[in-house]
């Protein structure tokens, strides 16, 4: 009796953690080039490049946006690894990187119409949250701190997975919040960023753009009043971009007040997921030396090379990524990233594959916030570790070493997100003479690991 009870208990066990599993989708910037002509000349193959591509490729090249093949060719990988997911988590950047005088508001319009019918066609009845890019605007990325006519028109487009109250505040402001398919105790957020970004000319003499930190204090206090858990989703992400030293997206002051807002609320945020990078990489938010919250960085379908001054190697292969997660306490388990080697698909091998599964490649039990503190500080006694983890940066595609001065922006980006401690994470590796590089890496790691 005693061993059929044990079994009875396992199996009782091992069903309910089953019924816990749950996975999502997360998509970002696509950034559809209806221009793209791979047969064109050199200078005429795609508006999204400044300069001339020699060899492009039927599905894409590294120095352009995606051709309409490149997004479809994602979908249909979606569909066909899983076909069924709980939802999809889509951040945005649906345009071109073009310039104003190449644009209009209709083709802006256009596009995200696009984009928002392939996914609601290829996923019918699936729930999909989606937010706005600093590109899904015209101008490009001026998003007003109040209504609008793209406001308008996007909430109309995404009316059949937003209700009526999530397209009131969006047409406000770009920004709303709902319960995860309608289950009480869950709770997504999509915030408009892009009002906090450094570009953006309509909001930086405001202390409080549309108003979103009060509104998004308010979700997060009740939502701590009624023990829900929460999702926060946007494009523009905060902190430093692990590329180029120095280099942020938030205005001061914005990137100081939502790092308040996290760390005063943390409790009740079970994830933070953000594009706008284009890379694959992670941040871990602190209060004092407590690991408190953790955000990741999707890597993004456009294959596109960045134009940011400084920055080496700055193209990506596509990549797309599903979360696996306990569906009753929203805690995260893993992440598995899935590519398509743009090279290799011009060579008539268009795939795509598992790039990797993050609890098997850093050796972590899951992606909860002390697995992600343990793998930096695996970071810091495994250089080979590192170097995994910077090939996935990239999504593959840039192979070379990531040196002492690399690997410092890198791991200051990562745990670093306030201006104040990201200055003193890199000062050392900023001045050599006074300190070799590898030794300033060091120390800062000796400094995580003890704390």
């Amino acid at each position: 009796m005693r061993r059929l009870l044990a079994v009875l208990i396992v199996c009782f066990l091992a069903h309910g953690v089953e019924l816990q599993s749950g996975k999502f989708w997360h998509i970002t910037d696509q950034h559809w080039d209806p221009d793209y002509n791979a047969s064109a000349k050199p200078d005429q193959v795609c508006p999204s490049s400044s300069i001339p591509v020699p060899s492009a490729g039927f599905w894409g090249d590294y120095l352009c946006d995606s051709p309409w093949v490149l997004i479809n060719s994602s979908l249909q990988a979606m569909k066909q690894i899983l076909p069924n997911p709980d939802f999809i988590i889509w951040t945005g950047d649906d345009t071109p990187h073009v310039s104003d005088d190449d644009t209009t508001e209709d083709i802006v319009l256009m596009i995200i119409q696009n984009v928002t019918e392939i996914i609601s066609s290829t996923f019918p009845g699936v729930q999909v949250y989606p937010a706005l890019g600093n590109h899904d605007y015209y101008p490009t990325n001026q998003l007003p701190p109040n209504t609008s006519h793209i406001y308008n028109a996007v909430a109309k487009m995404w009316s059949e997975w937003l209700q009526n109250s999530s397209q009131q505040t969006f047409q406000e402001g770009g920004y709303y919040t709902e319960t995860i398919k309608g289950q009480s105790g869950h709770r997504i957020v999509s915030l408009n960023t892009n009002l906090y970004y450094k570009s953006n000319k309509q909001t930086g003499d405001l202390e409080d753009p549309a108003e979103q930190f009060e509104w998004l204090e308010k979700i997060l206090k009740n939502a701590s009043a009624e023990n829900e858990k929460v999702y926060i989703i946007g494009h523009v992400p905060p902190g430093f971009f692990e590329k180029l030293r120095n280099e942020y997206w938030f205005r001061k002051n914005f990137n100081k007040h939502y790092i308040d807002v996290i760390q005063k609320y943390h409790e009740v945020i079970s994830g933070q997921f953000f594009g706008h990078h284009h890379t694959d990489s992670f941040r871990i938010f602190y209060n004092s030396d407590t690991a408190i919250s953790a955000m990741f960085i999707a890597p993004a379908v456009t294959p596109w090379k960045s134009t940011l001054p400084g920055v080496k190697n700055g193209s990506n292969n596509p990549g797309i990524r599903i979360f696996e997660y306990n569906s009753i306490t929203l805690e995260l388990q893993d992440v598995v990233t899935y590519y398509f080697n743009l090279s290799a698909a011009n060579l008539n091998s268009p795939e795509w594959v598992e790039e990797y599964r993050f609890t098997t490649s850093y050796g972590v039990p899951n992606i909860t916030l002390g697995s992600l503190t343990s793998a930096v500080k695996s970071f810091c006694t495994n250089r080979s570790l590192f170097q995994t983890y910077y090939t996935y940066n990239s999504v593959s595609y840039d192979l070379e070493t990531c040196n002492e001065r690399c690997q410092t922006d890198h791991y200051c980006a990562i745990t670093q997100l306030s201006h104040e401690g990201y200055a003193v994470c890199v000062s050392g590796a900023a001045r050599p003479y006074r300190r070799p590089i590898i030794l300033t890496l060091i120390l800062l790691c000796v400094h995580y690991i003890v704390t």
